[in-house]
């Protein structure tokens, strides 16, 4: 369906990858990955021909519907949520409109073969697009991905950025096209929606090609692998698991193919300068020094290896470190009207407890956190911190706390104190994936993940026993959330987090706290026995 074949592509002097092959047949469900900066984006935009080669080809039929999902929505105004979604596919608005102004004209009482023969064309035209069933589909989209069916009609315009991105997930999902192209879907979604999404994926039946940060979301739904890395492209059949097994056993091989090589390099480098000076070796070392000129050296490229940064110790907290007794919570909404969001939670988080907080979207898990940070009041009831208990907390607004005009260093400094060494700083930082020059960046610069790792990093660098973390994986590569995951898995401390990222709720987690149907169950065990339990 689509062939890459001996693509180059260099993009403001850098290359990004040289003489790079693959394919992707009817069907086929393809996750692409690569550090940041790799060309992940840059291999959808030259597949979309929204950028140029500097050589190799890529072919895409032209009789498949290709879509193209990327991070940059554009500005929507100007529809309802619903209309948005519907013209997703312009052919079908200008097959539409056409319908109807032909409808209208016969119904006023012009005639024509011609229009008739019009007609026709356009209606199944219009049909084989699905556009007897766009509006079933659209509503049913935008549903799954959390937009409810009172919201369908309102403006886009009213709609945040998040929302708004959901809207145009649901644009493209909605087309039904033979090819999707998604650069990150699951950026913006509460877990409800990434599972409808997972679902909805595996059992399309077109091709799909995508990034994401969520190892599991990739699990469940791709065969393949496209990896670019290492200005080259390589294909692994399997999903994320089985890739990242394959290519650290492609590494070992490698590795063990460059040493033996570099064993016969020096024992023919060593006859040459034994034997040089010699006329009776002559044709021997010459024909030596050929064959060393013609042999193609083995090259291992240093992947990036995270940094094991020993954290500080925590001073311990009293055994009881949050309790919460018949505690509920009521919003009064922008009409004076109220709305519940839970009540009568009672429960006790224990020291080394690792909780997390689930439900679905609009449950009132940040309301919960928020309540136990102190941002906001509960209605009724009591939520209280225990003995000794230092806090910190995290969510997306933790970034606005960052000075613009400052380097991801200076901030580190600012935040983790002055009777740090240069040093402990920069290993800090470097365990966080800030490296070289990285630390010397302007926080202006930095990226949404950057921002949200540079927090992060300063919060387990504090004295803090307790960590209360709103959304701490959103926008963070699946190796920041690697080193995210090892960091609080071997925190001294108690832990209350919302994730969306299943694998990383598997690796931390030691007990849940349900919201659903205003209140809140606690479930002692892993999130995976919870899942268990659930099902």
């Amino acid at each position: 369906m689509i062939t890459v074949s001996s693509l180059t592509k260099s993009y403001g002097g850098q290359v990004l990858y040289t003489n790079g092959s693959f394919f992707i047949g009817p069907g086929e469900k393809v996750g692409l990955v690569g550090p940041n900066g790799a060309g992940k984006t840059s291999l959808f935009r030259l597949i979309m021909n929204e950028e140029t080669a500097d050589s190799g080809n890529i072919n895409v039929p032209g009789n498949i519907r290709l879509c193209y999902f990327s991070q940059n929505v554009g500005e929507l105004r100007g529809r309802s949520a619903l209309e948005q979604v519907i013209h997703g596919n312009p052919r079908l608005g200008f097959l539409k409109n056409e319908i109807s102004k032909i409808e209208k004209a016969l119904e006023e009482g012009e005639y024509s073969d011609e229009m008739l023969e019009k007609l026709g064309d356009f209606q199944t035209e219009f049909e084989k697009l699905g556009g007897y069933e766009i509006e079933h589909e659209a509503a049913e989209v935008l549903t799954g991905l959390g937009i409810m069916p009172e919201d369908h009609g309102k403006p886009v315009e009213s709609f945040s950025g998040g929302w708004k991105m959901r809207i145009a997930l649901a644009q493209v999902l909605a087309q039904k096209p033979d090819f999707i192209l998604m650069d990150e879907p699951t950026n913006y979604l509460d877990l409800e929606s990434i599972l409808w999404l997972e679902t909805w994926l595996k059992n399309f039946k077109g091709a799909i090609f995508m990034t994401s940060h969520d190892r599991d979301f990739m699990n469940g739904i791709v065969k393949k692998i496209v990896e670019v890395n290492h200005k080259t492209i390589t294909v692994y059949s399997g999903n994320y698991d089985y890739y990242e097994k394959e290519r650290e056993i492609r590494r070992e091989q490698l590795l063990a193919s460059a040493q033996r090589q570099e064993a016969m390099l020096k024992k023919e480098e060593e006859f040459i300068a034994k034997f040089a000076a010699r006329a009776s070796h002559a044709a021997q070392v010459q024909s030596r020094v050929k064959k060393l000129d013609k042999i193609e050296r083995i090259e291992v490229v240093a992947d990036v290896q995270t940094i094991n940064f020993e954290f500080p110790q925590p001073p311990r907290s009293g055994n009881d470190v949050v309790k919460l007794n018949d505690l509920g919570k009521t919003w009064i909404t922008d009409e004076g009207k109220e709305k519940k969001v839970f009540s009568n939670v009672t429960g006790l988080v224990k020291r080394l407890d690792k909780v997390a907080v689930v439900g679905v979207n609009g449950a009132g898990k940040s309301t919960l956190l928020k309540i136990i940070a102190g941002l906001t009041e509960g209605t009724n009831g009591t939520s209280q911190i225990g003995a000794n208990v230092n806090f910190g907390y995290f969510s997306q607004y933790s970034m606005d706390v960052l000075d613009p005009n400052k380097t991801a260093f200076e901030e580190v400094r600012g935040r983790v104190g002055h009777n740090k060494s240069d040093g402990y700083l920069r290993n800090l930082l470097a365990a966080f994936l800030f490296r070289g020059d990285d630390v010397d960046k302007k926080v202006s610069v930095l990226s949404g993940g950057e921002k949200a790792r540079l927090i992060l990093a300063t919060l387990l660098c504090n004295p803090l026993n307790l960590l209360i973390l709103d959304e701490p994986t959103n926008h963070l590569d699946i190796m920041s959330r690697e080193v995210l995951t090892e960091a609080l898995k071997n925190f001294d401390g108690t832990v209350l987090l919302v994730s969306h990222d299943r694998h990383f709720l598997k690796e931390v987690t030691t007990t849940v706290a349900e919201v659903d149907r205003g209140g809140v169950t606690f479930y002692p065990g892993t999130y995976t026995e919870y899942l268990d339990s659930k099902a």
